[in-house]
């Protein structure tokens, strides 16, 4: 285990992880002579009546065992976790997003189901892509199996990106600024690349793709050396230049991105293909997708999404383990992606002709180039901190270097 996965979980979670290892027990299907009863407990966050509910049944067909599931919005979610690991008052199943993982595996909320994983066909790492699988991994024990996953793709314009010279996305740093700087000189009020200024991923991407660690082997961070220094000047100069705007423009996709294109390429997720469909009826045949272009190492590009773990304590363990191995297979995931749009992990399941739409199919290339974020308790700290950075930098013309250089400070101080 590196050096922060060491060390306590930071502020209310701190205090919950003692009371976990007293409390933490699973809302217990136990009958009163102490044996499980067939069912199990699903903490689904979502709407579950449409997305899940479905699979679920034919869980309960196939298995015999009911599955008592509740759906939690996204926005309470993390609340409502930590609340289960002070009481114990948890489920027996979870739905875990991938950058929670660290979290919550730090606290001792999560079992270790690294045998599981060994010996049940659906669940074995190696179904999965790496990006997702790492975000199940700590210490060398598997503490979740991949469900959904998402990464980031470039969306474009095919029609404005032709009209500046370019019949195909950009593929590299270069092209990008090329072309953003070109499609920005259609006239007032036009820009060529959306920097996203309130994600800090987005940096931290980039930072990658220019041959940043962002952490050396030992934990430290690596924010004030030149691959992520430069990164960062990279990303101010569409700020600069004014092929990216500055601020939030208070418009919705179809403003943006329909009709004349105000902003004619941006980096999302696979959640907005649907947002495109339904809000732009005017750029039809218009647009398209495609991998992410190449820093000076690599294109690589962020994975998210979900997993599923047993909640630690459960005495449900036997119809927890059924549950995840039917969620993992890749026809269930399948039938998921109908109802949700959410992205199978498992890779066979990207065989399928549902997934074989060139707009989508982007994502399924792109996520065999894509990694996690650190999975670090301290990164939401990290993150908070860089845009406080990044503000002043693009905003206020604060010196990269410098601030980087704090940066890099405050985060030693964070992860000690």
């Amino acid at each position: 285990m590196k050096k922060w996965y060491k060390k306590t979980a930071f502020g209310a979670l701190t205090l919950l992880s003692a009371s976990l290892l007293m409390a933490c027990s699973s809302d217990s299907n136990e009958t009163e002579d102490g044996a499980s009863s067939d069912s199990v407990t699903f903490w689904y966050m979502g709407d579950g009546n449409e997305h899940i509910q479905p699979i679920l049944d034919d869980f309960t067909e196939e298995t015999g065992i009911t599955v008592d599931v509740q759906s939690i919005p996204w926005s309470s979610s993390h609340d409502k976790l930590l609340t289960a690991v002070a009481s114990g008052d948890g489920p027996d199943v979870v739905q875990m997003g991938t950058t929670w993982m660290a979290e919550f595996v730090d606290a001792g909320a999560l079992q270790d189901i690294s045998s599981y994983i060994e010996s049940e066909d659906s669940m074995k790492s190696e179904n999965f892509f790496d990006g997702s699988v790492a975000t199940t991994k700590f210490d060398d024990a598997y503490y979740g199996v991949p469900w959904y996953t998402e990464t980031r793709a470039l969306y474009y314009r095919t029609d404005l990106l032709e009209e500046v010279g370019y019949s195909e996305a950009p593929k590299n740093w270069e092209e990008l600024e090329d072309a953003a700087v070109k499609l920005s000189e259609r006239g007032d009020d036009m820009y060529g690349f959306q920097v996203e200024s309130n994600d800090p991923s987005f940096a931290f991407m980039f930072a990658r793709q220019n041959g940043s660690e962002l952490f050396d082997k030992d934990g430290n961070p690596d924010f004030s050396e030149a691959p992520f220094v430069e990164t960062v000047d990279y990303l101010n100069t569409f700020m600069q230049n004014g092929s990216s705007p500055k601020q939030d423009l208070g418009l919705d996709i179809s403003q943006t991105f329909g009709g004349e294109g105000i902003v004619p390429m941006f980096i999302s997720g696979p959640w907005m293909i649907n947002a495109i469909n339904d809000s732009t009826t005017d750029i039809e045949g218009k647009w398209a997708t495609a991998v992410l272009p190449s820093g000076s190492e690599n294109n690589l590009s962020n994975t998210g999404g979900a997993n599923l773990a047993v909640f630690n304590g459960t005495e449900n363990e036997e119809n927890s383990i059924a549950l995840i191995e039917f969620l993992s297979r890749p026809e269930n995931q399948l039938a998921f992606f109908e109802t949700s749009n959410s992205l199978p992990s498992a890779t066979a399941a990207w065989e399928d002709e549902a997934l074989a739409d060139p707009i989508i199919a982007t994502f399924g290339k792109q996520l065999e180039n894509s990694e996690s974020m650190p999975l670090i308790p301290e990164f939401e700290r990290i993150s908070a901190s860089y845009l406080e950075d990044w503000e002043e930098i693009y905003l206020g013309g604060a010196d990269i270097q410098e601030k980087m250089s704090e940066l890099n400070t405050e985060t030693e101080g964070f992860i000690q």
